[in-house]
C-alpha cells in the first residue's frame, strides 16, 4: 500500500488538466521550466504561505498553508487559505471554542480560466478536508490577483466525479511511469515547459511518423487499467 508521503502533489491536477505531458515532465520526470506567469504565481503563493499560520478575526478564523491529504484521491498538498466561520452546524476544532464551518480558498495570479483546472484543484482540496475533518464542504472559493475578485465555486457531484477521475488517471500514469508524447497546439505558446518539451521541433517532424506515434499512444491508453 502506498504511503501518503509518496502521494502525488494535489497542485499537479491543474497541470494535468492543461496538458498531460506537461504534468508528467514536471511531476514524474522532475523537470521544470519557468516563465513570467509561473514566476508571478509562485511569488503570490509564497506571500500567502509566508504569513502567520492562523489568524482570528472575530467569528472568522484564517488558516494559511494547511497541509492536507486525501487517501481516496491519493493526493496531498497545501491549502493557500482555509476560512473557518462560527456556525452551530459546523465542526469542533482542537483547543478552539465553538463549532466552525470550513471554506477552502485558493489564490491564483491571473484571471478566471475557461477550463476547470483551478476548480479541480480547489475541489481536490475540499475533498481532502472533508476526509480529514469528517464534514461536508459544499463550496470553495478562488481569488484571482489580476482582477482582485473572489469567485465562489459550488462543489457539485459532477465536479467531484471529474476530480476523482483525473486523480485516478494521474495515479495510473505514475504506476506506469508513463509520459505522453508531444501533441502540439495553441496552448503550447503559454507553456513554461515548451523549451524542454520542444513542440516546435515536433511540428516539423515527419507527419507519418507523428501519426504513427499518435496511434501507438492511443492504443496504449486503451490498454491501460
Amino acid at each position: 500500500m502506498m504511503n501518503s508521503d509518496d502521494y502525488l502533489l494535489m497542485s499537479g491536477i491543474q497541470h494535468f488538466c492543461f496538458c498531460r505531458r506537461q504534468w508528467a515532465l514536471i511531476h514524474l520526470e522532475q523537470q521544470w521550466g519557468e516563465n513570467h506567469l509561473t514566476a508571478a504565481g509562485r511569488l503570490d503563493h509564497k506571500r500567502c504561505h509566508d504569513t502567520a499560520q492562523s489568524e482570528r478575526r472575530g467569528d472568522l478564523l484564517l488558516t494559511r498553508g494547511m497541509k492536507v491529504v486525501s487517501h481516496r484521491l491519493r493526493l496531498s498538498g497545501d491549502c493557500d487559505v482555509v476560512e473557518f466561520r462560527i456556525d452551530p452546524e459546523g465542526i469542533p476544532l482542537q483547543n478552539i471554542e465553538g463549532r466552525w464551518k470550513p471554506l477552502p480558498v485558493e489564490y491564483k495570479h491571473g484571471r478566471t480560466k475557461a477550463n476547470d483546472a483551478d476548480r479541480l484543484q480547489l475541489c481536490a482540496q475540499a475533498m481532502a478536508l472533508e476526509e480529514m475533518l469528517v464534514c461536508d464542504i459544499p463550496q470553495g472559493a478562488l481569488f484571482y490577483e489580476a482582477t482582485r475578485r473572489r469567485e465562489l465555486v459550488p462543489l457539485t457531484t459532477e465536479l467531484r466525479q471529474k476530480t476523482q477521475a483525473m486523480a485516478d488517471e494521474m495515479n495510473q500514469y505514475l504506476a506506469r511511469g508513463y509520459t505522453p508524447k508531444v501533441k502540439p497546439g495553441a496552448h503550447c505558446n503559454a507553456c513554461s515547459m515548451k523549451e524542454l518539451c520542444l513542440p516546435v521541433l515536433c511540428r516539423h517532424a515527419d507527419p507519418k511518423a507523428y501519426l504513427r506515434a499518435y496511434l501507438d499512444e492511443a492504443a496504449q491508453t486503451e490498454e491501460s487499467p
